[in-house]
């Protein structure tokens, strides 16, 4: 099932606000396509915590970064065991070189491919738990450390002895170390221990020869600077990639204390849009799933949109009916951000529903609308006018044990019936709203907007529910526009015969041109659509069905979409 929150044309789950056209954005405010970082630490400032650990250790996101890169890293390993073993075999068997140590050759092999086994039988998606990924961590830069340590152990007396000379064994060390610096994330802590051991096991090594190995020992002391320059390569080696690691950890957690806030923990991006961004969070101490809106400190610096986007949380906090977007909390943190907390809702906008399975049968919507217009009661008798309904602003959401209880989102342009000082905050002529379900007067401007506006609105809504299309459906912005204010819609019953003729009356009604001609306040609207034959027809029981039967399709759809919108997210970190 999607889980979805309210929010300013906000994308969610990776899916546009316009899924009909793209001119159906509300239009008046600029776009925000930023796309945040994946967080992790605990510090000032606006932050973000993810909802597992406390800060950027071994949360399922860092456990899922650690599992790619050590998948990186066994393939990467694996293919360079393989190479030398390839070259090796074409120089015993083909070139005619000299036959190999056989214990050295089976080890070269056997490391290869459990390198290989480990890389590619690796899991892409899944939670693998720490002591796991820790167990494929030692395997996967042990075996190499050991394959090394033999290797040198069987060499350095061979070279002696044919060459009387012993090479320097650190070249393959130094690989070691570098890819563990560079792909393990990791405390510098803990970096120094693992590194520390693979910059002095080279040199142990030469020592122990050395001292036991009476043709080693006679050999070295013909290459006095041999171990002055073993013990110096490896230690700059060594406290190198330990800085290296210390540098990046402090780049992650700086990148976390930017993204906290509060007492809230984020777990993930999961919607971007015209007024900010949206992260699925958690609170700290309640543990309440919830979901967060904020605006960057990019764009807060303006005036307006700062003031619009305040603007949405002050009226939507004031509307407590059930029907209704609950907001938590909201504030500013402390470099500007403007952020506001809302409940997290399971389930899907109506435009993706139909979009997804189709028309929704004429009881379903007759259902969801009258719940629409409570909310919008409570609103208007607030004398807030939402400006901006559409299929994407109301939610079909599973809440308290119920289903398709429908839910009234984004309030970013809600204005009061009476207030002047709000009027600045869109120009002077500027159309606000969506134009495929917008009023004739929102498209003239020549009245202002009231309550009968939404009216209108609802009854497009309607039209789209229960036919598939809008009442105008022109390619053009321009058309749309001129349509709503000159064009007398198609009843919907000519493109959908299932309609009765007193839903279709209903709808008619709603869409007339002159808002006298319209139902004059929500309530008798909803006594319009309660009075039709097939009102009551949809029961919290048929809901209850549907969404069950479709909710496997719907995860799974829903689970593709976020998976896609990390992954766009992930490029622009």
């Amino acid at each position: 099932m999607h889980h979805h929150v309210e929010g300013n044309d906000v994308e969610r789950n990776g899916n546009p606000p316009a899924q009909i056209a793209p001119y159906e954005q509300t239009l008046d405010a600029p776009s925000v396509n930023t796309l945040a970082e994946d967080p992790s630490s605990d510090g000032s400032g606006p932050r973000v915590h993810f909802v597992e650990g406390s800060g950027p250790g071994l949360s399922c996101e860092t456990r899922a970064v650690l599992r790619s890169r050590l998948r990186a890293t066994a393939l990467l390993l694996y293919a360079g065991f393989t190479a030398f073993w390839i070259w090796w075999t074409v120089e015993i068997f083909f070139r005619g070189a000299a036959a190999p140590n056989w214990v050295l050759y089976a080890a070269q092999i056997v490391v290869g491919v459990v390198l290989g086994v480990l890389g590619l039988g690796m899991c892409r998606k899944c939670d693998i738990p720490i002591w796991s990924l820790r167990l494929q961590e030692t395997l996967i830069f042990g075996l190499p450390a050991a394959f090394f340590v033999l290797m040198q152990v069987i060499k350095m007396p061979s070279c002696a002895d044919t060459y009387h000379y012993i090479p320097n064994p650190v070249p393959p060390w130094l690989m070691l170390i570098f890819l563990y610096a560079l792909f393990i994330p990791n405390s510098w802590k803990r970096a120094a221990l693992v590194i520390g051991a693979m910059s002095i096991a080279p040199v142990a090594v030469s020592m122990v020869m050395w001292l036991t190995n009476r043709i080693c020992h006679d050999t070295l002391a013909a290459q006095p600077g041999f171990f002055i320059e073993e013990i110096l390569m490896m230690s700059l080696a060594g406290v190198s990639s330990v800085v290296g690691v210390h540098t990046i950890g402090t780049l992650r957690r700086e990148a976390f204390k930017a993204k906290q806030l509060g007492q809230y923990n984020l777990r993930h991006l999961i919607g971007v849009g015209g007024m900010g961004e949206v992260y699925l969070a958690e609170h700290r101490l309640m543990k309440r799933p919830c979901a967060i809106k904020l605006i960057r400190p990019d764009k807060a610096g303006d005036p307006k949109i700062l003031a619009r986007f305040e603007r949405e949380v002050k009226a939507s906090a004031k509307l407590s009916h059930w029907n209704s977007i609950e907001i938590f909390d909201y504030g500013h943190a402390d470099d500007g951000t403007f952020y506001y907390v809302m409940e997290f809702l399971p389930g899907m906008n109506l435009q993706e529903l139909v979009k997804r399975y189709g028309t929704l049968s004429p009881a379903r919507v007759v259902h969801l609308l009258t719940q629409t217009c409570d909310a919008l009661a409570e609103a208007h008798g607030a004398e807030l006018v939402h400006r901006d309904i559409k299929p994407a602003n109301i939610f079909a959401a599973q809440r308290g044990g119920l289903y398709d209880v429908a839910k009234l989102l984004d309030f970013g342009l809600v204005k009061p019936l009476s207030s002047i000082e709000q009027t600045h905050l869109t120009q002077e002529g500027s159309i606000t709203g969506s134009p495929l379900y917008m009023s004739p007067e929102q498209t003239t401007g020549e009245t202002a907007p009231d309550a009968r506006s939404d009216i209108y609105s609802l009854g497009a809504v309607a039209y789209f529910l229960l036919t598939g299309q809008p009442p105008f459906d022109y390619p053009q912005p321009i058309k749309v526009l001129l349509a709503h204010s000159s064009e007398e819609p198609k009843a919907p019953s000519e493109i959908n015969p299932e309609i009765s003729a007193d839903l279709d009356a209903v709808v008619l009604k709603c869409l007339a041109k002159e808002p006298a001609d319209r139902y004059q306040d929500v309530l008798e609207l909803r006594d319009a659509l309660l009075a039709c034959n097939i009102a009551g027809q949809w029961s919290r029981e048929d809901a209850q069905a549907w969404w069950l039967s479709n909710e496997e399709t719907a995860s799974a759809a829903a689970e593709m979409e976020s998976d896609e919108l990390r992954e766009v997210a992930a490029q622009h970190a």
